[in-house]
This record gives structure tokens, C-alpha cells and sequence, in this order.
């Protein structure tokens, strides 16, 4: 007879249990044979089949079937790994957050990366095309032929090379033409404080031209910055240099005395050293204003001409 495990579930009983036949071995562990003997006098058996107490002999020899009898699912009763259990997927490991931060940021610091590539290679684009325009506005505006208060031939090119403040107005002005002058010298005074920027060169440019000869002018901008240039010449000469800066001047009536306020423009221009206008500035700027934006003008500043 083979061997089996012995236990006592109850009473005085030893039961006596042997796994079933190999096609039953599965999920469950049935029993196949129950062999009682009893530790008495007795030679009858008793044998639990579908919850029934019947009565077998003791050497009866046949095989139930696998769902007669079943007992727990325990390692105690098991000779090797245990096939009852349908194995669980394991779930899928779980991202830690120190690596979703790393993924997140290496894509968004790619995405930024590109988005400022694209952008700087447009600014450059676009840069490359203003200059190309300025170029061809920079030629011959703002052209002239004058003469300055010491005699001097000066035309627009003698300036190329130099930040340029320019005026126009004349010198027998009551008080707004003085006004500006001083603010004017007073802005280049600002600027020639910061040794770091170039100088900047004050003109004023006559639109009286019948009056302020160049005595006239030589003795008028002594009052005013040391740098400061006087330019004038004939009534066609000032005339072309108003236009070309789209000066507005008219000369009003004149009085007993043959005098007359001529009436014009009120405007300071900035040139850079290019030749080309820039900005300008009304009578509502302040000196540190203008300063400033000169500043800021010399600050992003693209040569135009080698």
C-alpha cells in the first residue's frame, strides 16, 4: 500500500490520504483512497464521500472521483509548487516622479530651445533686410551744400562717422530757437560726461539765410556749445536742405524796423554715422530724455557702410 500522510481530523480516527491520480493533481488536491483503520477491535472502515458517512472495507481498492472529497488548498498536504492558482499579471511598475520631472523637462527645454532658434534665425532675417533698406535710404537723403561760420565748404558727407544733433531755426529768434540750442548743448553735455560713448556733434543749420551770414553765425553759437557748427549759404542752398529734412520755414511780414519772425519746423534731428535720420525730438523732450534715447540709439547701432 503506499504511503500517504496521516492525521486525526476528529474522535479516535487516523485517516490515512494519498493524491489522487496525476489527472487529478491541479488546481485542487482530492482524495482518491481513504483507508480507515480503526485503532480498535473494529475492521470496518468509514469514509466521508459528498458530506455522507458510508461504510467501506478496509482493503477495497477503487478510485473516486476527483470532486468526491477536496481538501483545503495548504502547503502541509502539497509535495511540490502548487499549480491552484492562476498567476496574477503584475501590474506595470509605476514611473517615479523624479524621472516624469526629467522627461518633462528635457522636452519642454528641447521645445524652448527650438522656438528661440526659430526666432533668432527670423530677427537675423529681418535685420539683414531693414539694413538693406536703410542702405538704400541712407544715399542721398538728407543731402546738402553749405557753408559753415568760419567759411568752410561743409556738405552731409564731412559728418559721416560722427553722431549727428542738427537744428534748424535763426538767429534772430526771440526765444524758442535759444531754448532748444541750450537744451541741445546741454544733451551733448550729458552724453560727453559718459566716456564710454562717442561724441556727439551739435549743428544748427540757418533758415533765415537773407540774415545770418556767416559774422552772423560765427557770433551767434559762441553763445552755446563749444562743438556747436553754424551752417548757412545762398536762399537755394538752405532752401535744398530744408526740403531734403522736410523743414517747414516761411518768413512772416516785416515791421518798421525791417525785421520779421520766420516762422518753422521746431525740431532737433538725430543723425547716425551714417548719414541717416533716426529720430527727432520736439519741444516737449527734455535734455536727460534725449540723452537717454541717444543712448539707446548708440546702444543698437548696425554699421551700414564698411
Amino acid at each position: 500500500m503506499a504511503f500517504g500522510r496521516f492525521l486525526q481530523p476528529w474522535s479516535h480516527c487516523l485517516w490515512r490520504l494519498k493524491i489522487s491520480e496525476p489527472g487529478c493533481a491541479g488546481a485542487r488536491y482530492h482524495v482518491q483512497r481513504v483507508f480507515l483503520t480503526q485503532l480498535t477491535s473494529h475492521h470496518e472502515s468509514k469514509h466521508i464521500s459528498d458530506g455522507v458517512l458510508g461504510r467501506v472495507k478496509p482493503l477495497e481498492r477503487y478510485k473516486w472521483p476527483c470532486t468526491v472529497f477536496s481538501l483545503p488548498s495548504t502547503r502541509a498536504f502539497s509535495q511540490g509548487p502548487s499549480n491552484n492558482t492562476s498567476s496574477k499579471s503584475k501590474p506595470p511598475p509605476e514611473i517615479k516622479l523624479k524621472t516624469r520631472l526629467l522627461v518633462t523637462f528635457i522636452t519642454g527645454g528641447s521645445i524652448l530651445a527650438a522656438w528661440f532658434y526659430l526666432r533668432s534665425e527670423r530677427e537675423q532675417k529681418q535685420q539683414l533686410q531693414r539694413v538693406e533698406q536703410l542702405k538704400k535710404v541712407a544715399i542721398g537723403q538728407g543731402g546738402f551744400n553749405l557753408v559753415d561760420h568760419t567759411g568752410v565748404s561743409r556738405t552731409k558727407k564731412d559728418f559721416f562717422g560722427h553722431w549727428v544733433l542738427m537744428y534748424f531755426g535763426f538767429t534772430h529768434c526771440p526765444d524758442i530757437c535759444p531754448d532748444e540750442l541750450e537744451k541741445m548743448s546741454s544733451v551733448v553735455g550729458i552724453l560727453d560726461k559718459d566716456k564710454a560713448l562717442p561724441q556727439v556733434q551739435p549743428i544748427f543749420v540757418t533758415v533765415d539765410p537773407e540774415r545770418d551770414g556767416i559774422e552772423a553765425m560765427a557770433t551767434y553759437v559762441k553763445d552755446f556749445h563749444p562743438r556747436l557748427i553754424g551752417l548757412t549759404g545762398s536762399p537755394e542752398q538752405v532752401k535744398e536742405a530744408g526740403k531734403a529734412y522736410r523743414i517747414y520755414y516761411s518768413a512772416g511780414p516785416k515791421d518798421a524796423d525791417n525785421d520779421y519772425i520766420v516762422d518753422h519746423t521746431v525740431m532737433i534731428y538725430l543723425l547716425n554715422p551714417d548719414g541717416l535720420f533716426l529720430d527727432y525730438y520736439n519741444r516737449s523732450k527734455t535734455d536727460e530724455q534725449i540723452a537717454d534715447s541717444v543712448k539707446k540709439h548708440m546702444q543698437t547701432y548696425v554699421k551700414l557702410f564698411t
